[in-house]
């Protein structure tokens, strides 16, 4: 897409808020007064830093139709506003259009393409500054294993993290806390967690979101007792550090108590729940909960944790303002039930504000098959089916189950032809409890 006189000028903001530009307007006034490259730096600058960058491009317009030849300078600055401006494009054609393309640049232009989500792109610039003859710098290989840690990523997330540490070593690279960082994260993710750890002991100031990062991983891996060592020795706790614990202790029923234990502390110490406290400490209750009917605990004492788990439900938008999300309800459900309180289930989705969603329904649905009841199974089975009838095939295995359990055979017929009419397989929903409720 080419930048036109006619394109940048109408894309232009028509009116601009006087009181909030006064210094940009006198900046921009200099410019058109005096138009060199120093009050055309100084205009571009005051937009940049403004909460208003839109109104910037009025300027490259101005530029377009002097036909004025920026320099490098201006032509970055020209860079930045479009990425502030959120226009990749335009910020893209301005970075292929400098004669001298330099190590700022690629990094401006390489952190547009990341926070749009395009790391394929932001990679290839990458390749093509190395090709270039310039070398990248620690701020160039964060963003690279940012990259490698990205959802939408895929290729080479295994190796990607190793070659960039290759990469710095051979570089020469500085010591940088946010590099650290990033290449912590990139081996966590990788499930490469000796190395993270490596890295994070050579690090002179072990930030808080390295330390969450290696818990994260060491939970994930069922390392308990590393997870606690680098909880114990983090400094600087934040909301989000606890959560790792929380949610890691909470997955598996010997460690689920934990969970409680460090919700407790973490309101001992002032720090305030937020929406992932809730779900994953709920979450505990419920495991925990199961577990105790499991082994036939006396009813008290499960009842206590179904009370207990109900009541942090309560607290969560009572006293802290938060408004539960679909998971949260899912979690009471799936405690509910457990629990063996399935009316008492059904009456709390009928209740909520807004429609169940699959999750909801799955939680209900998996309570039902536990506890062997075929008509609340049937419910939460159709309102799955008419949400998705084909990427729930573990709904029809665990609907099929129940009525095979109670002998309800001609139903059990009926599921399976519905099953082979829609082309949902079998093997694909033979494990139908999943977490998160993944029917």
């Amino acid at each position: 897409m080419v930048i036109t006189k006619h394109g940048m000028i109408s894309s232009t903001f028509k009116r601009t808020p006087f009181l909030t530009l006064d210094k940009t307007l006198s900046a921009v006034h200099d410019y058109i007064s005096h138009p060199n490259s120093n009050t055309l730096s100084s205009a571009l600058q005051h937009y940049i830093d403004s909460d208003n960058p839109y109104h910037g491009r009025k300027i490259h317009a101005h530029v377009i139709k002097t036909g004025y030849e920026p320099n490098t300078n201006i032509s970055i600055k020209l860079l930045i506003l479009h990425l502030k401006c959120g226009c990749l494009t335009y910020a893209r054609q301005m970075f292929d259009e400098m004669p001298h393309r330099t190590l700022s640049a690629y990094n401006y232009i390489i952190g547009g393409y990341l926070r749009q989500g395009q790391v394929e792109e932001s990679l290839s610039l990458v390749r093509r500054l190395v090709l270039s003859g310039e070398n990248p710098d620690g701020y160039t290989f964060s963003m690279i294993l940012k990259a490698s840690t990205s959802a939408s990523y895929v290729p080479y997330r295994s190796s990607l993290g190793k070659i960039v540490h290759a990469q710095i070593i051979k570089s020469d690279v500085g010591s940088d806390n946010v590099l650290y960082t990033a290449l912590v994260a990139s081996y966590v993710k990788s499930g490469k967690i000796g190395y993270a750890r490596a890295i994070f002991e050579l690090m002179l100031e072990r930030n808080v979101v390295c330390s969450t990062s290696l818990i994260t991983g060491y939970m994930n891996q069922g390392d308990f007792d590393e997870a606690k060592d680098i909880f114990s020795k983090t400094i600087d706790k934040d909301i989000v550090v606890f959560n790792a614990m929380i949610e890691g202790y909470s997955k598996l029923v010997e460690h689920a108590s934990k969970s409680l234990d460090i919700y407790i502390q973490m309101q001992r110490l002032n720090f305030r729940p937020n929406i992932s406290t809730f779900a994953s400490v709920i979450g505990a209750c419920s495991m925990l909960t199961a577990f105790e009917v499991a082994e036939q605990v006396q009813t008290c004492s499960h009842a206590g944790l179904v009370d207990k788990g109900l009541e942090i439900f309560r607290i969560m938008e009572a006293e802290y303002f938060l408004k539960p999300k679909m998971e949260h309800y899912a979690c009471v459900v799936d405690l509910l039930g457990r629990a063996g309180r399935l009316s008492q289930a059904w009456e709390f989705v009928k209740a909520m504000p807004e429609k169940p969603n699959s999750d909801v329904w799955a939680a209900l649905l998996s309570s039902s098959r536990l506890h062997g009841y075929v008509e609340m199974a049937s419910i939460a089975a159709n309102e799955l089916f008419k949400l998705n009838a084909n990427d729930r095939p573990g709904a029809y295995i665990a609907l099929s189950n129940t009525l095979a359990d109670a002998g309800k055979w001609d139903s059990v017929s009926e599921i399976r032809d519905k099953m082979k009419v829609r082309g949902v397989s079998k093997d694909t929903g033979c494990s139908w409890v999943a977490a998160e409720f993944s029917l």
